[in-house]
């Protein structure tokens, strides 16, 4: 069988849109980084490379490897297929972090892991929605924060990430950490609900195309839950994007069964098991 690897350019774009497509559920984000980074990296721009494995002629394995390694998502019907592939980064590429289908991401710790141990290994859920699944939840009062809202909406954020992640960003990277919060908010890609003076729900929209687009960061502070706040805005947001594109994604935490449980209720249909991985 003819197998060739290489780092896939403008020609390969067709082939590259073709292969995702092929599964959009799985490939929402992958998805979301073509359209929104290109098959390749802009002059002075970011660092990044969409390589691909081809057997006899056919794209059949594809990474994107962000910031040499900073971020790596695979895709492929069978991880045995990511040694070919990864042949030729193993001596460039320093893998720091990955996610996607965890066998792929399996085969990707082993193969550009260096034998480093993951400092962070997190087993995740894909959940998908189509406008057909969706139930009847809204909330019109969920909107897009502003940059007035950061002062809230930074505490809220670092909630969010000490509870799913275990991390006190605001202890470890205070400035850092809002910069993020505040480049999201300029994006357009947080909402929020406000109640009484007081953020109490944030999500965030992540990679997106007009395939559609993955939610991030679903969060209700903790004093405010059990009023209705998360079903009815993830319906309130999801309707709204789903207006627009076909399909949306969320991961969730396999031990967190308190966002995969409003997921379901709001139409949210469970998928293949995911692992994210942040190597030490």
């Amino acid at each position: 069988m003819s197998t060739s690897v290489h780092q896939l350019g403008a020609l390969d774009a067709e082939a590259l849109r073709a292969f995702l497509l092929n599964d959009m559920r799985q490939h929402l984000y992958l998805l979301g980084l073509l359209e929104e980074c290109g098959v390749t990296a802009p002059a002075g721009g970011p660092s990044h490379a969409f390589w691909g494995r081809f057997d006899q002629g056919e794209l059949s394995a594809v990474l994107f490897v962000g910031g040499n390694g900073g971020l790596v998502v695979p895709s492929a019907s069978s991880p045995s297929l990511f040694h070919a592939l990864t042949a030729p980064l193993a001596q460039t590429v320093w893998l720091r972090s990955a996610l996607g289908e965890r066998t792929a991401v399996d085969a990707l710790v082993r193969l550009l892991g260096r034998g480093r141990r993951p400092r962070l290994d997190l087993t995740q859920r894909l959940f998908t929605v189509s406008a057909d699944d969706m139930g009847p939840f809204t909330n019109p009062r969920l909107r897009l924060a502003r940059e007035e809202d950061l002062p809230r909406l930074v505490p809220l954020a670092a909630g969010d990430v000490a509870e799913r992640l275990g991390h006190r960003p605001l202890e470890e990277d205070p400035a850092g950490f809002a910069a993020r919060v505040r480049r999201r908010v300029r994006a357009g890609r947080t909402w929020v609900l406000e109640e009484g003076g007081e953020l109490v729900f944030k999500v965030d929209v992540g990679c997106r195309s007009r395939f559609g687009a993955e939610l991030e960061g679903i969060h209700t502070h903790p004093s405010h839950r059990g009023r209705g706040h998360g079903t009815l805005s993830l319906g309130q947001i999801s309707r709204h994007l789903l207006s627009a594109m076909p399909r949306l994604a969320l991961r969730v935490h396999e031990q967190d069964e308190r966002t995969a449980t409003l997921a379901r209720r709001v139409g949210y249909v469970s998928g293949p098991l995911q692992r994210l991985v942040v190597m030490e």
